[in-house]
């Protein structure tokens, strides 16, 4: 027996439910209403029927209804229910409004892509500054790429048929929004980006000079020797085989080495420093295309308000003149807000901000993935690859370089710090490669205009984060005296011994959290394992503000993590 509180509880239609009781019947199982009593005969069987019938036709008319209903708010913009979209919060008239604080996060997810982060690397900033879900949720693949595809973030509002344009605030320019469409349109057509065990950095950006297609990464082993090669191929002559290229394919590691050897040399010229500078400084003191509009709208508006207001002098008032004086007032609060907002659009630089931006690029480590990851992003707009020499185009106007085969077979990073073709490079080029990375490094010491004092850096963060980072720095200072401090990479450090290969242990604030870093992967790791209630970052624990036990459980474990260098024989220690 199934017993239902009434009926048009049973099914959602009467097909359904005659369908659900003949199979339950074959089977000897009756359905008993609790609210309806109906007879066993004939009688019963329409009675049934009818109180199924009507079920079904108030289901149908209470779903017209709230279409309806959910029609007339869409054609007002408003809220039609279900879980409220990230980054908007819903008003009392059931409008959408920028959500104060998640809004910028919005803006600012499409920013790093269009800048060339990936959704992974997206995902685990937000993960680090501890952003979550409407529900509360931690920000995953999915989340980020229904951001990336929403269109409400431009203002259209859309129910059903119904798409309204600009219906609601916008979070994110119209022109960074196609712009990620786009990028991400050519990143869905990349499909080596991650089948290989080492990124391949060129993917997106590289393109064959003869066929105009792109060129993809792929890998291979050697027969005889058993090494795996990575290499660039075009995509015309993998699939089509109509490619007439002479190089339809290019290995990997030689090719971007150059590229980045290529960035590398304009960053580390001063006369490319002031260019870029001077190119900056032009571009923002371009106007804003919406402003001069935004301005006359202004100015009119501004000129029929007297207009109105010359009228009302000469005795012209009635409820029509009210009513469009209010409109026009209306309009001018909105017009000089709008205005306000593009003007903060394009905050001012100075010379020496500018140039201390492209400075920090000299740091980059080029031994490091993602170090070069960095310098190509944030360089390059595309190479393309010709017969005989390969082109490299820069994000920056007029920025070209050619680059011939023989200079890509004989790419060498090691004058700017970083890797080598060579598996056993020779007792000289170790030599040569040390010294000029003594070299550069004492560059970087020159034009490091950075923070220079533990106490600059604590001046630069706001009241919450001075108080929980001061209380680590006097415990630091306190328990280990013989530990050098100092600043660097815009963080206050501790060092084991003279140099950070040597040991470190630092501390840096976040919006959320602030971070304990250590130079010990594994003991990072250990003490991840025990802290529950922290996330682990590159190098670093993540202590929320507030976490008074965590931080005591990392304060206990400095001492060990200590111990690490007592015994290879820190005599400091």
């Amino acid at each position: 027996m199934v017993v239902v509180w009434k009926l048009d509880r049973f099914a959602r239609n009467r097909y359904d439910s005659a369908h659900y009781k003949a199979a339950l019947k074959k089977n000897g199982v009756r359905v008993i209403s609790a609210k309806e009593n109906i007879a066993d005969g004939p009688e019963g069987i329409i009675l049934e029927s009818m109180l199924e019938g009507m079920a079904e036709y108030y289901s149908a008319e209470l779903s017209v209804k709230v279409i309806r209903g959910h029609t007339e708010n869409a054609l007002k913009c408003k809220y039609n229910g279900g879980t409220p979209t990230f980054g908007f919060a819903i008003d009392a008239d059931k409008h959408y409004q920028p959500d104060p604080i998640t809004a910028p996060v919005v803006l600012q997810i499409f920013k790093m892509y269009d800048t060339g982060s990936t959704m992974k690397q997206i995902v685990d900033h937000l993960n680090d500054l501890g952003v979550t879900t409407v529900r509360g949720k931690p920000a995953d693949l999915n989340f980020i790429s229904r951001i990336l595809h929403n269109r409400k973030y431009i203002g259209e509002y859309q129910y059903r048929d119904i798409v309204v344009p600009n219906g609601i605030p916008a979070l994110v320019p119209t022109d960074l929004f196609e712009r990620v469409q786009e990028q991400m349109k050519k990143n869905k057509k990349a499909p080596a980006r991650h089948k290989a065990e080492d990124d391949y950095l060129l993917t997106t950006k590289l393109f064959c000079g003869t066929c105009k297609a792109m060129m993809v990464g792929e890998s291979g082993t050697s027969g005889t020797q058993g090494r795996k090669y990575h290499y660039y191929r075009c995509v015309n002559s993998k699939k089509r085989k109509i490619c007439t290229a002479k190089h339809k394919s290019v290995r990997k590691e030689p090719l971007e080495q150059a590229v980045v050897n290529s960035v590398m040399r304009n960053i580390m010229d001063d006369a490319f420093v002031e260019y870029f500078v001077d190119q900056a400084l032009a571009l923002q003191g371009q106007e804003s295309n919406e402003l001069p509009s935004l301005r006359r709208q202004l100015a009119d508006t501004e000129k029929a308000i007297e207009n109105m207001l010359n009228a009302i002098q000469a005795g012209i008032f009635n409820a029509s003149t009210k009513r469009r004086l209010d409109e026009l007032e209306a309009t001018k609060e909105k017009l000089e807000l709008s205005i306000i907002k593009e003007e903060m659009k394009k905050p001012q630089f100075t010379r020496d901000q500018i140039q201390f931006y492209i400075l920090q690029y000299r740091k980059v480590d080029t031994n490091t993935l993602e170090g070069r990851r960095r310098l190509i992003d944030g360089f390059v707009n595309s190479v393309v690859v010709y017969d005989d020499y390969i082109l490299v185009t820069f994000n920056y106007k007029e920025g070209a370089e050619r680059i011939t085969f023989e200079q890509i077979e004989r790419s060498d990073l090691s004058s700017l710090g970083g890797p080598t073709l060579s598996e056993k490079p020779s007792k000289m080029a170790v030599f040569l490669r040390l010294l000029l990375n003594f070299i550069v490094i004492c560059q970087l010491w020159r034009c490091n205009m950075g923070i220079a004092s533990v106490s600059e850096y604590v001046a630069s963060l706001n009241e919450d984060q001075q108080r929980h980072i001061c209380a680590f720095i006097e415990f630091m200072n306190t328990e280990f005296p013989q530990l050098t401090n100092k600043i660097s990479f815009s963080m206050s450090m501790w060092l084991v011994g003279k140099k950070m290969n040597e040991g470190y242990v630092a501390v840096s604030a976040a919006k959320n959290h602030f971070s304990i870093h250590f130079s010990d992967e594994a003991f990072l790791n250990h003490l991840a394992e025990s802290l529950p209630n922290c996330k682990k970052g590159k190098r670093c624990i993540n202590v929320k503000y507030g976490d008074e036990k965590s931080l005591y459980a990392v304060e206990e474990s400095i001492s060990d993590f200590l111990k690490i260098y007592r015994t290879e024989g820190n005599s400091s220690l």
